[in-house]
């Protein structure tokens, strides 16, 4: 079929103008439906993330070290960010010869492999090898904030090896590693909301001390643990063993709803 000359000029003028509200929308409803594709991009945007792994060669004088951690991609600040605080936490958990100062994660390697060898040099008859294993994952990630968790176990000599977590929390706004007082606005109020829980969990009567049931908060008073981080299911607190109780009760946890706690802090999540 043959198309006449001035129809093929309308159809193309008309495929080149501007996107416009179809007639019958209204011009709020069009702008409304404009704003909610906006937010649902910025809500997306997620980092770009590669496996990091690491495994030492068997040999009979070598401790065994595996590392798989998440590695941020790109030159944006907060990917240099991330990978440097994964990388000093690294440092700190394999850096065992006292003698020298690790600056990079082949240096605490290293002194991970000369801690042993001293060892094996002082008791000849320490025969299990040094071991660490150290994993790391995303567990919450929005538009504004991340929380990386790193899981790790070490095994240094003696009757059994250590196990921990730390949670690392990241604003990608501004490009910084938070600490946990930063992501509170009303840090007060938070404390007294954790302890009403954590009694509530751990089955502690309100009018009795902390340390009522065993636990071994210092001075008998209820505290933040030193590790607070997001999941998907709410806000983590982590007491890694040893920090309010034994080694043999293993790490305390109490998980916190998003929408129990947003009006406590000052970093947004999901509610």
């Amino acid at each position: 079929m043959i198309i006449p000359t001035n129809v093929s000029l309308s159809l193309k003028a008309y495929n080149d103008a501007p996107l416009l509200p179809p007639p019958k929308m209204k011009f709020t409803t069009y702008c409304f439906l404009v704003l909610l594709v906006f937010i649902g991009c910025q809500s997306d945007r997620k980092l770009t993330f590669e496996p990091y792994t690491f495994e030492n060669e068997a040999c009979d004088d070598c401790p065994s070290v595996s590392i798989a951690i998440p590695k941020a991609l790109g030159s944006s600040k907060i990917s240099k960010t991330i990978n440097t605080a994964l990388d000093e936490q690294l440092i700190f958990l394999l850096s065992f010869d006292e003698e020298t100062e690790s600056t990079s994660l082949d240096d605490a390697m290293q002194s991970f492999k000369n801690g042993y060898l001293e060892l094996q040099q002082l008791y000849t008859n320490e025969s299990t090898p040094w071991e660490a294993k150290i994993d790391g994952k995303v567990t919450y990630e929005d538009a504004d904030f991340i929380t990386i968790e790193l899981d790790a176990y070490l095994f240094s000599g003696g009757a059994h090896g250590y196990t921990s977590m730390q949670m690392l929390n990241f604003d990608k706004n501004k490009g910084v590693q938070l600490t946990n007082w930063e992501l509170f606005k009303d840090l007060d109020g938070f404390r007294d909301y954790a302890e009403k829980m954590f009694r509530q969990k751990e089955k502690i009567p309100m009018d009795q001390p902390i340390n009522h049931t065993g636990f071994m908060f210092e001075d008998d008073t209820f505290y933040l643990p030193e590790n607070i981080g997001f999941i998907e299911d709410g806000l983590k607190l982590l007491y890694n063993p040893y920090e309010v109780s034994s080694y043999a009760d293993g790490a305390i946890e109490l998980l916190l709803p998003h929408k129990e706690v947003k009006k406590y802090m000052s970093v947004k999540s999901k509610s």
